[in-house]
């Protein structure tokens, strides 16, 4: 069942996010937007920000944000169609029905849609099919109950090389994209056959709800296989980006302000059934930069909480540098051995469990306990090698006060002076510079313009006024204003952009408004994925678009053509900025030139460049400014 997308466009053009989310939060007008205490984390100072103009929300606390559906699909924990079907009744709007695949539809949401239609197949296999009694028999034995298997979306896949084959077929799905989603192989001969065919079958989530893939783990003696077969990655899914379980723990975690990260999917079943809430688990792979970030949307505090074994511990000790790096507080629990939190739960319940979590060490205490289980202390030698080692994680932490605390605990452990370690932090904290310097320069060089970062946390190399002239020229392509979003296109190439989320955010703006013509903000950000969608609504949601600086400088400039004056300023600056680059690159060439005649050739370049830098200016045209 699906609502047409010109009936969602109508009814979120009818709608006002202001009065929609009014009815939940209070708000209170500030400057050109709307304030309140954010509905989705605990804080005593507003920072949960609605745009008017723009028709969308962003809490500048926990990044929660997104349109007027969004908002009905957090706060009431309802589904996408819920949200609109509930709008509709509200605004007085009749909604009609397509079952068949919209002409426009895009090529994520089809793979969204065959993820959702194949999570049903195997979750009624699981519940009602005589077949899935072997895999009722596998979570009664791990004492998973009925509810918490319809809660996570648990199933089965049926044993045989066609059944899953057959369903698709059966509901007109294109094999080619099933095969691209890793849920269907295809051998030598041509023939497609079912990929996790006798297996349980885990969905995996992304944090705002939708199948983005499965897990299949094996149940018969016969299987062959590996223990579990993951879906490959494709467009709906990065494998290190995604938390499995977030979308179930992320409002506990938002409340408690903490989350456990453990390593398995039936780890965090049980403990979510057993009323523990606030977890996640990286499941199958080590924790990646990408997941930290995602985490730290919505909490700083993580216990880690993985298996005592040698695997479990290099993947603890691996993790804490990860979340160290992104400003995390890092503590470990540690279950007695052979226990894991699955296995924990069931035995000891939740209150034991709790209490195993209060009683967690930070991760200096913890890698201290396993250097010493490791008898490095034993030896002067391995010993200062084992401090040299705890020291160097301290200097990962940007507060200053706590790597001197930190110090000082070491200190008083060895009964060493802390002079003496604090040259040892200089060092590590000199290395840290260089791998920032390193990490900062393949970030934001030309040639390594192929790099996977996307949000500009800390602009560090890059000039300054690169990022604060390519922030606003991304801003107002979000003004709900075709002259200005044409202006921009033609006078910029997406090549002489520095960071890549702008270069992909003008790409597909560009892309879409030559099909569509639509300037709405609300629809533009909706293009994106989670990540970038947080990015802009934090740069577009702000008292002023228009730069402080400029509008003090132009004063009289009257309000009605102050954004087109304002763009126009903006592009100019942004070409001279440009020449001005190739200014200094012949300026340097010139300093280095093998001959006379190669200077005398650059220089005349010059002149020419700053000739045209004097003949520079955009204007609107048929704007009077």
């Amino acid at each position: 069942m699906r609502i047409s997308e010109s009936k969602i466009e109508e009814i979120r053009n009818a709608a006002n996010i202001v009065d929609v989310v009014s009815e939940y939060v209070q708000l209170r007008k500030r400057g050109r937007n709307y304030i309140g205490l954010c509905p989705f984390h605990s804080e005593k100072t507003p920072s949960f920000t609605v745009s008017d103009e723009k028709q969308i929300y962003h809490c500048f606390g926990c990044h929660n944000g997104g349109n007027v559906f969004k908002f009905l699909m957090e706060y009431k924990k309802i589904s996408f169609v819920e949200a609109v079907q509930e709008l509709a009744e509200q605004l007085g709007i009749e909604l009609n029905y397509d079952d068949s695949i919209p002409e426009g539809q895009s090529e994520q949401e089809i793979l969204f849609d065959i993820n959702t239609e194949v999570a049903r197949y195997f979750s009624n296999n699981l519940l009602n099919d005589d077949e899935g009694q072997i895999a009722r028999d596998y979570f009664q034995k791990r004492n998973i109950k009925v509810q918490t298997m319809r809660a996570f979306g648990l199933g089965y896949a049926l044993n045989g090389w066609e059944n899953l084959v057959s369903f698709l077929k059966q509901k007109n799905i294109d094999l080619e994209k099933a095969l691209q989603l890793g849920l269907i192989g295809r051998n030598k001969d041509g023939r497609v056959y079912d990929k996790l065919a006798g297996r349980i079958i885990f969905p995996i989530f992304s944090p705002n709800g939708r199948v983005v893939a499965f897990a299949g783990r094996k149940l018969r003696e016969d299987d062959t296989g590996a223990k579990y077969i993951n879906s490959p990655e494709s467009i709906i899914y990065v494998k290190g980006r995604v938390l499995y379980g977030l979308s179930f723990a992320k409002d506990e975690i938002r409340k408690l302000d903490k989350a456990i990260i453990v390593e398995g999917y039936m780890d965090l079943i049980s403990l979510y059934q057993a009323g523990i809430k606030n977890v996640v688990a990286v499941s199958g792979t080590a924790l990646t930069d990408e997941q930290a970030q995602l985490l730290s949307r919505y909490t700083k505090n993580v216990v880690l909480l993985f298996d005592a074994d040698t695997a479990g511990i290099a993947a603890s000790m691996r993790s804490i540098e990860i979340l160290l790096r992104k400003d995390f507080d890092v503590k470990i629990a540690t279950l007695p051995s052979g226990e894991d939190p699955d296995s924990f739960v069931n035995k000891y319940g939740k209150e034991e469990f709790e209490e195993t979590i209060k009683r967690a060490e930070n991760f200096l205490e913890y890698q201290t306990a396993y250097y010493e289980k490791q008898g490095m202390f034993d030896d002067p030698t391995k010993a200062a090698e084992a401090i040299r080692d705890l020291v160097k994680p301290i200097a990962i932490i940007d507060d200053e006060l706590k790597r001197n605390l930190l110090i000082k605990t070491i200190s008083k452990k060895f009964n060493l002076r802390e002079k003496l370690l604090e040259k040892e932090l200089e060092k590590a904290l000199e290395q840290e510079k260089k791998i920032a310097r390193t990490q900062t320069q393949r970030i934001y060089k030309e040639e390594k313009i192929s790099q996977k970062v996307l949000i500009p946390e800390k602009i560090k190399s890059i000039p300054p006024q690169f990022y604060n002239i390519e922030k606003e020229i991304i801003k107002l392509l979000f003004e709900n204003d075709s002259v200005i979003i044409e202006l921009i296109l033609e006078h910029i190439d997406v090549e002489e952009l520095e960071l890549e989320i702008h270069r992909i955010v003008f790409e597909k703006i560009k892309d879409y408004f030559s099909k569509e013509a639509n300037s709405n903000p609300a629809d533009l950000i909706s293009l994106f994925d989670d990540e970038i969608q947080s990015y802009l609504r934090e740069i577009t949601i702000e008292q002023h678009t228009i730069s402080h600086a400029w509008f003090e400088k132009h004063p009289s400039i009257n309000s009605e053509n102050n954004l087109y004056r304002y763009t126009a300023d903006l592009l100019t600056k942004f070409r001279q900025l440009h020449i001005d680059i190739k200014i200094s690159e012949n300026q340097k060439a010139i300093a280095n030139a093998d001959s006379e005649e190669i200077a005398l050739n650059l220089m005349r370049e010059n002149l020419e460049l700053e000739k045209k830098k004097r003949e520079v200016k955009i204007t609107i045209p048929g704007q009077k400014l």
